[in-house]
C-alpha cells in the first residue's frame, strides 16, 4: 500500500510542479514581437524582431516616448506597434507639420519627414494614452478612429529589444525630449 501512496504523491507531486511552471509560462516575462509594415521606420523597419517587456506595465503606467505593442481596438486578435505621446490628460494637436503637445510645439528628431494634415486638438481620456508612428504619414493611430486613444488594458507591453536581423540587434531607445511635457 505504502508502494501506492508514494506513487501518488509523485504524481501530485509532478502536477504541482507542473501547475507552477505553467502559472509562470502564462505570466512570462516577455514575448516575441514581428514588426510588419513601415509605420514605425526609421525607428523599426518591416521584418525586425522584438523583445517586449511584460512586466514593466504592471509596476508603472507607459511613459511618454516609450514604444508600446498593444491590441489593436478594432480587433484585438491583432498586435499593433507605436510610439506614446500622450499621457492621461494631455492635450495634443497636429497642425503646421508639427506635433503640439500641451500647447508645447514638439521637436522630433525620430519622425519620418513632416506631417502632413491637422488633427485635434484632442485631450487623452483618464486610462488611455495616445500614440502615432514614427512615419506619421504612414501609420494607423490614435488620430484614426478605428484606433483612438488606446485603453491601458489593451497594452501588451514595451519594447525593449531588437534582436533580429542580427546586423540591427540593440535597446528600443526612448527619447528624452518628451519626458519635459507635463
Amino acid at each position: 500500500m505504502s508502494a501506492i501512496k508514494a506513487r501518488i504523491r509523485e504524481y501530485v507531486e509532478a502536477l504541482v510542479i507542473a501547475g507552477a511552471l505553467a502559472a509562470f509560462i502564462i505570466t512570462f516575462v516577455a514575448q516575441s514581437f514581428l514588426v510588419q509594415g513601415s509605420s514605425m521606420e526609421p525607428t523599426l523597419v518591416d521584418g525586425q524582431r522584438l523583445l517586449v517587456d511584460k512586466i514593466t506595465y504592471r509596476l508603472r503606467e507607459p511613459r511618454r516616448g516609450e514604444i508600446i505593442v498593444f491590441h489593436y481596438p478594432a480587433d484585438p486578435r491583432r498586435k499593433f506597434i507605436k510610439r506614446v505621446i500622450g499621457l492621461p490628460g494631455d492635450e495634443v494637436l497636429i497642425a503646421g507639420q508639427r506635433l503640439i503637445l500641451n500647447g508645447r510645439p514638439v521637436e522630433e528628431p525620430y519622425v519620418l519627414g513632416p506631417m502632413r494634415g491637422v488633427f485635434g486638438p484632442v485631450k487623452v481620456p483618464p486610462g488611455h494614452v495616445f500614440v502615432l508612428g514614427d512615419n506619421r504619414n504612414n501609420s494607423d493611430d490614435s488620430r484614426y478612429p478605428d484606433v483612438g486613444p488606446v485603453p491601458l488594458d489593451l497594452v501588451v507591453g514595451l519594447a525593449r529589444l531588437v534582436y533580429w536581423p542580427p546586423g540591427r540587434i540593440g535597446l528600443v531607445r526612448t527619447p528624452a525630449v518628451l519626458a519635459s511635457f507635463e
